[in-house]
């Protein structure tokens, strides 16, 4: 079949085409080119794998921590009062943290229902122990090559003058590291499909370099079609790398995925790889999505490269995604943002050769400003941007998100908003993929109804998309949810948009994707299972936690 590398090329893969009277039509798809042989995921597959002693030998870990927690509890001395004063000490210290209030009141409820348990598994979180070295040296590797892509004065000064209520938003993420760029074109996806096709063509022309990083990676049509492209074009001398998240060795992809890659000539490498330790570095995933090819492409948005994202395979009904393709200058915050992640061990780190390799495109309207958001530091820059989105708003915000699990600040924003008179609406999975997360994000309805916010359930399945849309003028499209996970604990990335020609085709498919939803109302919150609404209600002041 032509553009599928031959197989005595690679002995070591096998493909997924049916043999003779069994051949059915998904047999006679292209498939691409699949790594692992049938039966190597699953239950069974894990539980009798490296990846099952490792979850053996962390359960092992952390029942020793607890039994040691336990018995230390023994030994403080019986009078309340030893426990009224750690209890103070520990409520002093949380008031006097940098924590985000939700977070406080999550850990005093920890502490007070477990005063010892509870502090010294407080001490031990915030100990950052088998993290903090890796902390350090990926905050050195930001702040080293946060001016690699420099700010063009006059464009910054051209966008402060066009939105001048904008302009602080700009002034903050330059400050983060990421400038504006104009000369620079976006083109909106409102499916998974629209995305994949794309990406095929552009994968294709790659000549220099493609840089893939996402947060899951799983065997299938979808992930096969482009391997099969990346394994090629790294026989033709393209420097490929391919760069995913350590949750995939659970079930979806076995530990040794990356030395079958490099057999292609694909370099890989895996973020925060499963080890029989226990560690707080496992609470800090990398959930971006980013794609580049040549510095001169690049793709973010909600889409992973799995079956379940194109609709090949149905999971919660229809999978409900977006992305967007960047191209021009702004590429190249994309092409660092890949770097910085990727070269965290490297002691000296090409970066320089891969940037500036854009093309101009001086007819492109509008700016457009790539940004990431780092779990390390102290600065939210997902949350700042939407509620920066949300207070400036006019006439409408819509948004569309996969779970709604709120900080105070969020939730305020929110609110505010819609009291303003500002038209917000939330489009919302109706089919969850997660059970708790759906559960939590309906604790926030009233509250939000309550202040005008608009509140809808697709009704076909689930919505994984992460879209923020405002005033006919601004957009954000990326990887950032509206929860904890994503506003505190996961590297993200997105693409703050304004004037640009996508913006209409975003606003136009938050339309028609209304069309497909329910409407939520009092009446629909209180007909919700008694379970459910019992489990949100416990779950709650956990919620920061989860």
């Amino acid at each position: 079949m032509a553009g599928v590398l031959p197989r005595d090329a690679c002995p070591f893969y096998t493909t997924l085409y049916g043999k003779g009277n069994q051949m059915n039509e998904r047999n006679t798809e292209n498939m691409g080119i699949q790594l692992l042989a049938k039966g190597r995921k699953g239950i069974f597959h894990i539980i009798f794998s490296r990846i099952g002693l490792i979850i053996l030998l962390l359960v092992v870990q952390v029942a020793l921590l607890v039994g040691l927690m336990l018995r230390f509890q023994r030994f403080i001395p019986h009078y309340v009062g030893a426990a009224m004063v750690l209890n103070v000490m520990m409520v002093l210290f949380l008031f006097n943290s940098r924590a985000n209030n939700a977070v406080k009141l999550t850990w005093l409820v920890v502490i007070t229902v477990l005063p010892v348990f509870g502090a010294l598994l407080y001490i031990y979180t915030q100990s950052d122990l088998g993290h903090r070295a890796l902390k350090d040296v990926l905050n050195l590797r930001i702040e080293e090559t946060k001016g690699k892509v420099q700010q063009d004065a006059s464009v910054a000064e051209r966008f402060a003058r066009e939105a001048p209520d904008a302009a602080g938003l700009a002034r903050y993420l330059l400050r983060e590291g990421f400038p504006v760029f104009d000369a620079t074109q976006t083109t909106y996806f409102p499916t998974g499909e629209a995305k994949f096709e794309t990406l095929l063509r552009q994968l294709e022309k790659a000549e220099k370099f493609i840089f893939l990083e996402y947060f899951i990676i799983d065997e299938g049509m979808m992930w096969g079609r482009v391997l099969e492209i990346l394994a090629r074009k790294a026989a033709e001398g393209v420097e490929v790398r391919v760069m995913y998240d350590g949750t995939c060795e659970f079930a979806l992809l076995p530990h040794s995925y990356p030395e079958e890659l490099e057999k292609l000539g694909i370099q890989c490498r895996v973020f925060a790889p499963l080890t029989p330790f226990v560690s707080t570095h496992y609470n800090y995933r990398d959930h971006r999505k980013i794609l580049v090819i040549d510095g001169k492409v690049a793709f973010t948005g909600g889409v992973n490269l799995a079956d379940e994202y194109i609709n090949r395979i149905e999971r919660f009904g229809h999978w409900k995604d977006t992305a967007v393709m960047v191209e021009g200058a702004a590429v190249q915050t994309f092409t660092l943002l890949f770097l910085q992640l990727w070269s965290m061990h490297d002691t000296q780190p090409e970066i320089d050769r891969y940037l500036g390799t854009h093309v101009e495109l001086p007819e492109a309207e509008g700016y457009v400003i790539p940004y990431g958001d780092c779990p390390l530091d102290s600065d939210k820059v997902g949350e700042q941007v939407y509620i920066d989105l949300l207070n400036r708003a006019q006439r409408y915000v819509h948004i569309m998100t996969p779970y709604l699990i709120l900080d105070g600040e969020m939730e305020a924003a929110l609110k505010f908003a819609a009291e303003r008179g500002v038209e917000v609406v939330l489009i919302l999975p109706g089919i969850p993929d997660k059970k708790l997360p759906y559960a939590l994000a309906k604790t926030h309805y009233c509250s939000l109804m309550d202040s005008g916010v608009k509140i809808y359930e697709y009704v076909p399945g689930f919505v994984h998309a992460k879209v923020f849309v405002s005033d006919d003028r601004e957009a954000v499209v990326g990887t950032i949810n509206l929860d904890y996970r994503s506003l505190y604990h996961h590297f993200e990335c997105a693409s703050y948009m304004f004037k640009t020609r996508s913006i209409p085709a975003i606003e136009r498919d938050v339309q028609e994707t209304l069309h497909q939803c329910r409407a939520v109302t009092y009446q629909t919150v209180r007909h919700e299972k008694l379970a459910l609404r019992l489990c949100g209600f416990v779950l709650k002041a956990l919620a920061p936690l989860l």
